[in-house]
This record gives C-alpha cells, structure tokens and sequence, in this order.
C-alpha cells in the first residue's frame, strides 16, 4: 500500500481497529487525521458509480411497490416513471461514507464547548439522519403520506444530526462580524436543514434538474470546505460524495428520465448540503461563511420564494403544488426541458462560481482591511451576477405577461396579429401596467 492511501486511509483507520491493526481511539487525537484530495475524488467517484449502478435496481422496486409518477397538470412529466431513484444515491453516499469518512469528524472554531456538540460531528449519527428522510421519502413516494406525516419525518432526520453535532452555534456575517448562538443553535439548524429539504423537493419538477443542480452545488462545497478548513475537511470529503451521488443518478434522469429520485432523493439530497454547510462553511470565522452556502444554493433558494410569496400573496397554501416554479415559466414560453436545465444549470454555476470567487479573491484580509483592485473586481463580479440574476427572473415575467396579454387579446379579437400584442406589451410595461395584467 502507498504512503498516500489504500483501501482504508488515515481518516477511515481513526476510531477504528481490525485484525492485525492497533488503532488509537479517535478521542485520542486533539485534530482529526489529515484526509488528502484524493479521497474526496475516490469518493466521488465511487458514490457515482454505485448510484449509477443501482438506480436502475431502485426504478424496478419502484414499479413493483407502485412509487410511479404519474403525468399532472402541474408537472412536465411526459409519460408514467419509476420513482424512488434516492435509494440508489442513499446507497452510493452510505458506501462512500463508510470508506472515506472518519466516524468522527473534529471542528475547530465552535464555541462554549458543549457536550454532545463541543467541536464533534458524529459521522455516522448524520448517516442514521439521511437514512430516516430517506425512508420516509420512500414510503411517501408510494403511499402519498399526509403533509404533517412528512414534515414529521424532516423535522426528525434534522434533529438526529442536531443530536449527532452539526448545530449552527456561530454564523459569520460579512462585515458584521460573528454572531454566537446558545439555546437557539438546536432549533435554527432543525429550521435549516428542513427549509434545505423543502427547497430542493420543490426545485425538483423537470428531468435533471435537482440532481444536476446538487451535483453543482455539492463540488462547490467540496472546493470552499477544502479551502476553508484545509486538507483534513472531512466536510469537504461529504460534499463531494453527495455531489457523487447525485451525478450517478444524473445519469439515468436527464431528459428523458427513466426515473425520478422522488421524495426519497429531493429530501435526502437536501439533508446532505443542508448538513455539509453546516459543518463546512457555516462553523468557520471566516468572513464568507454566511454568503458561501446562500449563493451556492441561490437558484433553488429564489425559485422557493418566489413560490412561496406568490402562493401568500393569493391566500393558498404556502406547500400546495402549483405551476409557477422557473422551469414551468420556462416551459411555457416554449422552452425544451433540455434548455430549461441548461439555463438553470449555467444560472447555478455562476453562483457557485461567485461564492468560489468570493472565497480566493484576495479583495480583504478578512480584518477590516480591504485592497482596493481586488475589492473592485470582487465588486464587479457580484454586480455581474446579482444582474444576470434580476435580469433572468425580468424576462420569465416578461414572457408570462406576453402570454396573458396574448390570451387576453384574442379573446376579444382572434385576428390580433403578434406584431400588435408586442405592441400593447411594449405599453403597458412601459405604463406600469405590467403587474396589474400579469396578475
């Protein structure tokens, strides 16, 4: 076996023993044993294969237990698919974890020293997490559980990893400084890790998307953790099997799918970044570690809220299932489901790409000293993205109001050519009738 790694490497071997080898207990070491690059890659690598290897596996089980989705109104599936895709990515994160991760994983900058929580992560209490909102995913997926039933399950798997160590005990704030939390660290990670959950159940509505979208945002965690807590980052290591899960079963689902990840994959993948910001970006005193997961995971954030705040604004259910996600405007402005996830996709990776930016680009050194050159490129980034971002969601509504006004004119005249609806288009949005009609 080489000097770098085997089948087992150091970070696998702390905390645990077997025949013919002496192992000191994990407690043993003040920091966690140094976990190189290359295990992340292997990681990443095997969690691919074996999700790719058994999503066709999961696809068969769905049908025969009858997790089929089937065609709606509100989705933009074409015909009946297997869902159920997640336990193959469950299976893929789980091998991967138990080659790869320590069973404890030890962090630095966590403050008061609490027990159960005082800088410890317990990696396989995190595993037990996945594996609840999995299942409860799974049995969702082919009996349609309740809303509460559901929420009951993600509030459970969120506090199993509160209870494992992850706990958002300090938050990092651009500018402002670190804010320390006490008795609320349990409640706030139990709140974000079941937002992250939601936000990607929501998101994951056309072939590709969600999983596609993970995969971005997981090796962009994996990069950030890295730089973040340097090359012991067992946070870094998980984000990387998580972006590898969701690649292996990528492969299956792109448009056409052959199978969807339903519930059991959405939460499950949500979990695990919800996890993995935690305890990679958020538990650090650097400056970015509020802004790195919030642009990271920008697009599924945005498409949320718009939802969500549309959904209030007309008194219905915040969680009721509806039409109005980015990919269904995209869709109906005569969008491919192939070019919906390509724009979406790009639109992550320009987030992704301003966080990594935000982390390396030297513009601060991070106390309260700022080099003006760098500030500016850093400054010019951020316009270009906040920019390309308000622009893309100006130009869905754009199209949306076109259709109305379109529907709206024909039924009064059906010979209205498009050169006049493009006309009264032009108007009104210039009138600021925009949002009374697009109402």
């Amino acid at each position: 076996m080489g000097p770098t790694h085997g089948r087992l490497t150091e970070s696998f071997l702390a905390g645990r023993s077997g025949p013919g080898l002496h192992v000191v207990p994990h407690h043993h070491y003040p920091v966690p044993l140094p976990t190189r690059y290359g295990d992340a890659a292997l990681a990443f690598v095997v969690a691919t294969v074996v999700a790719a290897l058994l999503t066709p596996l999961a696809a068969r089980l769905a049908r025969r237990v009858g997790a089929v989705s089937i065609p709606s109104a509100r989705g933009l599936a074409e015909r009946a698919t297997p869902e159920l895709g997640g336990l193959a990515i469950l299976a893929g994160v789980g091998l991967a974890a138990y080659l790869w991760m320590p069973s404890s994983i030890m962090l630095s900058h966590t403050p008061h020293g609490r027990a159960g929580s005082a800088g410890t992560v317990h990696t396989w209490g995190l595993v037990a997490g996945a594996a609840l909102i999995a299942l409860v995913g799974a049995i969702d997926d082919a009996r349609d559980l309740h809303w509460t039933i559901k929420l009951a399950g993600q509030v459970g798997a969120a506090v199993i990893a509160v209870k494992a160590g992850a706990e958002i005990t300090n938050v990092t704030i651009p500018f402002i400084g670190s804010l320390q939390f006490t008795d609320t660290a349990g409640p706030l990670t139990v709140i974000w890790l079941v937002a992250l959950m939601n936000i990607v159940n929501f998101s994951d509505g056309v072939d590709g998307l969600a999983a596609g979208v993970c995969t971005i945002d997981g090796v962009a965690f994996a990069v950030i953790a890295f730089s973040l807590q340097g090359p012991s980052s067992a946070a870094a290591v998980l984000a990387a099997i998580t972006a590898g899960g969701a690649l292996g079963f990528l492969f299956h689902n792109f448009y056409p799918a052959k199978v969807f990840m339903g519930d059991t994959g959405a939460n499950l993948l949500g979990y695990l970044l919800g996890v993995v910001a935690v305890i990679g970006s958020i538990k650090t005193t650097a400056a970015v570690a509020l802004a790195v997961p919030l642009l990271i995971l920008a697009v599924p954030f945005l498409d949320t809220s718009f939802v969500v705040a549309k959904r209030l604004k007309y008194r219905r259910k915040p969680w009721a299932a509806d039409a109005e996600h980015f990919h269904h405007r995209m869709a109906r402005i005569g969008f491919s489901p192939r070019r919906t996830v390509a724009y979406l996709y790009a639109w992550t990776v320009m987030l992704a790409g301003v966080a990594i930016a935000l982390r390396f680009v030297p513009y601060s050194d991070h106390h309260g000293h700022y080099r003006l050159g760098w500030s500016i490129l850093m400054s010019v980034i951020l316009l270009v993205a906040v920019a390309a971002s308000v622009y893309l969601v100006y130009v869905l509504e754009i199209f949306k109001f076109k259709g109305l006004k379109t529907i709206q004119l024909r039924r009064l005249d059906p010979d209205t050519t498009e050169e006049k609806i493009d006309e009264e288009v032009d108007r009104d949005v210039g009138t600021g009738e925009f949002e009374v009609v697009g109402k």
